[in-house]
């Protein structure tokens, strides 16, 4: 199965993370890059790798961003491996893919992750499933509020192995990043009726709670207190993320 799979994987500014990602994809023969013209040092570490090949496109949104590296790059395996520059591979997850039938009769498989902090597992995080794998033919994405998602015409399986979720980059580019996100979810959750929000998202309509009960979610009922400080610094980060959307939701109500 693993020669009927390309990675494809989205960068920008991703210095501190692509390194390690590219290092857990030698078995792969053909890696798609699409990098969204990095300034740190991202393009010289995918130079050490020759099975990568290089796009740089400028960014719009990360639907269109994964639209374009799957279908007009040129990849012709069967099989699309989309992964962000921060997800990590255990020899497990890869063993696991070379045991998948390439013809049977599933067309996507759904990975759960370990989200880590500064390498250290956590024992549970807010990080939710994510279809990783497909056939080519049969995914496309779509933009939902600030991330994407993948519509999959066929049938899915969750993998048995998790992925890691291991993110290098500093406090300033995350805190940078949440508050483009939240703009995006703001707009995202003030478009909707309430009958068609999620749970969490009716949560989020009172700026209030909604950060308190994150920070309970992650570092109590998610045992983060057992995971040390990386338990403790997720559930703040978290938790800052919750009011960060708090703020952008009162400033949009605002005369």
């Amino acid at each position: 199965m693993l020669d009927r799979i390309t990675p494809v994987i989205l960068t920008y500014n991703e210095e501190p993370n692509i390194g390690r990602t590219l290092a857990r994809l030698q078995w792969a023969r053909d890696i798609v890059v699409v990098d969204s013209f990095s300034t740190d040092g991202t393009l010289e570490i995918l130079k050490r790798f020759p099975q990568v090949r290089l796009f740089q496109r400028k960014f719009d949104s990360h639907a269109a961003q994964w639209n374009y590296a799957a279908r007009e790059t040129g990849v012709t395996t069967q099989w699309v491996l989309a992964i962000d520059a921060d997800y990590i591979l255990p020899e497990e997850t890869i063993a696991e893919f070379r045991d998948i039938d390439p013809d049977g009769p599933v067309d996507g498989y759904t990975a759960r992750f370990r989200y880590c902090i500064s390498g250290t597992p956590l024992r549970g995080s807010l990080y939710p499933p994510v279809t990783v794998l497909f056939r080519r033919e049969k995914g496309s994405f779509y933009q939902d509020g600030h991330t994407h998602r993948l519509k999959l015409d066929g049938a899915s399986r969750m993998l048995s192995n998790a992925f890691l979720h291991d993110d290098r980059k500093p406090l300033s580019h995350w805190l940078n990043a949440q508050d483009r996100y939240m703009r995006l979810e703001v707009a995202n959750i003030a478009g909707k009726p309430w009958d068609e929000l999620s749970m969490a998202d009716r949560v989020r309509q009172f700026p209030l709670i909604a950060p308190f009960a994150v920070f309970a979610n992650c570092y109590l009922l998610n045992g983060g207190f057992l995971d040390g400080r990386a338990g403790l610094y997720y559930a703040l980060q978290r938790m800052l993320a919750e009011v960060l959307l708090g703020l952008r939701m009162i400033e949009k109500s605002l005369p």
